[in-house]
């Protein structure tokens, strides 16, 4: 499978959520690096990185971040490949702060933001982009919605049948 997909994150403490986009994506199965880059620490890197992705064979790049979340608008700036920011939940202002830092760009440096945590998102969304012109993708992305729609009609049916009182008492014990 050829990486089409690079995930970055600012710090190795955003892995646990980011890895929910690296889950999806091998389920897609599409193709993903994922590292650490840091905007303020590694700003370097970060240029390397953008300036490098298409010539690398990246068609999205992904970037986590919290707090000051730069990393996503710094790639944007450097790169004509579609960034996808994912803000990073954080203790002192809820990532609210993240949110803000990733979604709030300036004109001509665009960035699709998903919610806070909202790694899952990110990577169907990338998966998406790319399915626009990858057959495969595109399938997998409408066998992907297709379960996700029978387990929402299982469940109303189950609901429907039961009563709220022992679907309630059964299912959600």
């Amino acid at each position: 499978m050829k990486v089409q997909v690079g995930i970055i994150m600012g710090s190795d403490s955003d892995l646990p959520i980011m890895a929910e986009t690296a889950k999806i994506l091998d389920q897609l199965e599409v193709g993903y690096e994922l590292t650490v880059i840091s905007a303020h620490r590694t700003p370097e890197r970060a240029v390397t990185y953008a300036r490098e992705a298409r010539r690398n064979g990246l068609k999205v790049i992904i970037a986590g971040a919290g707090g000051a979340a730069h990393l996503a608008g710094v790639i944007a700036a450097l790169t004509t490949l579609p960034v996808i920011g994912v803000p990073i939940l954080t203790k002192s202002l809820g990532g609210a702060d993240a949110l803000y830092s990733i979604v709030q760009m300036p004109p001509g440096i665009p960035v699709a933001t998903v919610a806070i945590n909202g790694a899952k998102n990110a990577g169907i969304l990338a998966a998406q982009i790319i399915g626009c012109y990858d057959s495969v993708i595109e399938n997998n992305l409408d066998i992907f919605k297709e379960s996700m729609r029978a387990v929402v009609d299982n469940k109303a049916e189950k609901l429907e049948a039961k009563g709220y009182k022992a679907y309630l008492k059964e299912d959600m014990a």
